[in-house]
């Protein structure tokens, strides 16, 4: 499959067994809220996952996506499983995380969380953008991997409505990866995940990066 036309690709192999077993001894000395699937900010609360956001694999990949030098925008450690099991509707993923609010056209409406602000910016940052998924475990359809609508990068941000047209009128596929496997894609093509149906556990990096240059005095927010 092309990114270019699909908006995803699966690169599996990418890391071994060994080198996520690895990962996840440093992510189990974190505890999940309950009922929350995820923790953000992850790359600054332990070092390893630090460090794998900046390796050569993951910046080489991102490098081969991107019109200039991959920057780290949002790191997020996701743990699906029958303790914290969720739905996720479609969508696209169309904000920001940056260290403060600035004034630019296009740039809008803005959202402060967790003591962070996020923004919407123009598409043509989201298309500066790539999204890499580590797969610490297998995802599988059973265990709620991503469902992405292939092409739909190229249909622009699009309102609810729409999103409901197109998921009707397409055919999406369903992104399994094997431990150790990547999934690459563009932040803006619809996705979704269903809730796991097994014991099997999904667990997931998740990196953003991003080669847009913001404005002086601007970071990304990881």
């Amino acid at each position: 499959m092309n990114i270019d036309s699909t908006g995803f690709e699966v690169i599996e192999n990418e890391f071994s067994v060994h080198d996520s077993e690895q990962l996840l001894e440093s992510l189990n000395t974190l505890k999940l809220e309950p009922l929350r699937g995820g923790i953000r900010h992850i790359e600054q609360m332990l070092p390893e996952v630090a460090a794998l956001a900046r390796s050569p694999q993951l910046l080489r990949i991102a490098e081969e996506h991107l019109p200039g030098q991959p920057n780290l925008v949002r790191a997020i450690y996701f743990n699906k499983s029958p303790d914290n099991n969720w739905l996720v509707t479609w969508h696209q993923d169309r904000t920001v995380a940056v260290s403060k609010r600035f004034n630019m056209d296009g740039w809008g409406p803005w959202s402060r969380k967790a003591g962070v602000w996020h923004v919407q910016p123009p598409i043509q940052v989201l298309e500066q953008m790539i999204t890499l998924r580590v797969h610490l475990d297998a995802a599988t359809a059973a265990n709620g991997c991503l469902k992405i609508l292939p092409g739909s990068h190229h249909m622009g941000l699009l309102a609810s409505h729409a999103v409901s047209e197109k998921i009707d009128k397409n055919h999406a596929l369903y992104c399994e990866a094997s431990v150790g496997g990547v999934v690459v894609m563009r932040p803006h093509v619809l996705h979704a995940s269903e809730k796991s149906t097994t014991s099997a556990q999904r667990r997931v990096l998740h990196f953003e990066y991003s080669s847009f240059q913001l404005p002086a005095g601007i970071a990304w927010a990881a």
